[in-house]
């Protein structure tokens, strides 16, 4: 009876078997994982960047319909409050919607934000009320008298 050859050994793949099938394992894993992770992290990232659009175009509307009211008055009072919308406006329409890499965008998005939070507290939204109007045709600021 002949000596098996030392350079192959049979018991070798059945040891080897599990450290075998565990590296074929993971790398499918690890290609399934990649494939998964790049979807769910598309998904995320146009949610969140639908939100902050609709949050920015939110304050772009409320700038520029505030712009467009504010005219009709020519007090000093209104022309600081129209030179602060004149500032969101152009914060809002220099930021980088385009560009997600951006290294600012979140400080960016944030002095918006308090902008914002400023020309509210100071806008005619929140002094007046819901039933007052910035400015009558005569310029003077009038509100709706309760029934």
């Amino acid at each position: 009876m002949a000596a098996p050859s030392s350079s192959y050994d049979m018991f070798d793949e059945i040891v080897m078997a599990e450290d075998r099938f565990h590296g074929e394992g993971y790398q499918e894993g690890y290609a399934e994982g990649s494939h998964a992770g790049a979807a769910e992290g598309r998904r995320c990232g146009c949610l969140h960047g639908a939100r902050v659009g609709s949050e920015i175009g939110s304050y772009l509307g409320f700038a520029l319909t505030w712009q467009h009211l504010l005219p009709k008055c020519t007090d000093d009072k209104n022309s600081k409050k129209m030179r602060a919308l004149d500032s969101l406006i152009g914060m809002i329409q220099k930021f980088p919607y385009e560009d997600p890499t951006y290294e600012k965008l979140q400080d960016d998005l944030e002095k918006i934000r308090g902008k914002f939070k400023q020309e509210l507290v100071g806008s005619a939204v929140y002094n007046l009320g819901p039933r007052s109007y910035p400015c009558s045709a005569g310029g003077a600021s009038t509100a709706a008298k309760p029934m």
